[in-house]
């Protein structure tokens, strides 16, 4: 069974004046898609042709396979990221506030701490929340494709795109800008609550 495009988890203009309809086009329509067509051409007629995303991305880690696993975890990043966003931004609520008030003190803390990780990252790449361990909370980023679905001991919780498709369209150059934008009003914290082990 091929992997599949999903839809957007909210309208393409829902996420006004934060991200664009038009970066939406571009970024879910066409960048995305491409990671998910290109994964499929990869897989067809191999053992993994019925697997899972997940799966696909894991084995072709495992086994070296970087064509495969930039195209399979760029498909997985975006799907992660897309999630990661909501028209209707709160705060973290019950355990995972408590976890972020342990880790960093709280959540204005927490937001320099993950805008000095994002902007920090040079060149192309993701900037991640992570659950590490049971009660845990970790800031990372991974350059291009790399995941942190395939980092030993942690669990992805949200993500933001550091690559400059992610953002150009509305924020040019100014990537502080749009992780600014991100954390204070499309970071999807329920999403990040639901990925807690």
């Amino acid at each position: 069974m091929a992997i599949e495009l999903p839809p957007l988890p909210f309208a393409k203009d829902a996420l006004e004046p934060h991200m664009s309809a038009r970066t939406l086009e571009f970024h879910h329509g066409k960048h995305h898609k491409g990671y998910v067509d290109k994964t499929n051409a990869a897989i067809a007629g191999t053992p993994l042709e019925n697997a899972s995303l997940e799966e696909i991305v894991k084995t072709a880690k495992s086994k070296g396979d970087d064509g495969l696993f930039n195209n399979a975890a760029q498909a997985w990043n975006h799907t992660f990221f897309w999630n990661s966003l909501s028209p209707k931004a709160a705060g973290p609520e019950g355990k995972l506030k408590d976890m972020i008030d342990s880790a960093f003190g709280g959540l204005s803390e927490f937001k320099k701490a993950f805008k000095t990780e994002a902007t920090g990252h040079f060149g192309s790449g993701w900037a991640w929340l992570c659950q590490e361990g049971t009660d845990g909370l970790k800031i990372i980023s991974t350059h291009d494709a790399d995941s942190a679905l395939v980092h030993k001991g942690l669990n992805p919780l949200i993500t933001l795109d550091v690559w400059e498709h992610a953002y150009y369209l509305d924020y040019q150059n100014a990537r502080p800008d749009f992780v600014d934008d991100f954390l204070t009003n499309t970071m999807n914290w329920s999403f990040a609550a639901t990925n807690l082990r």
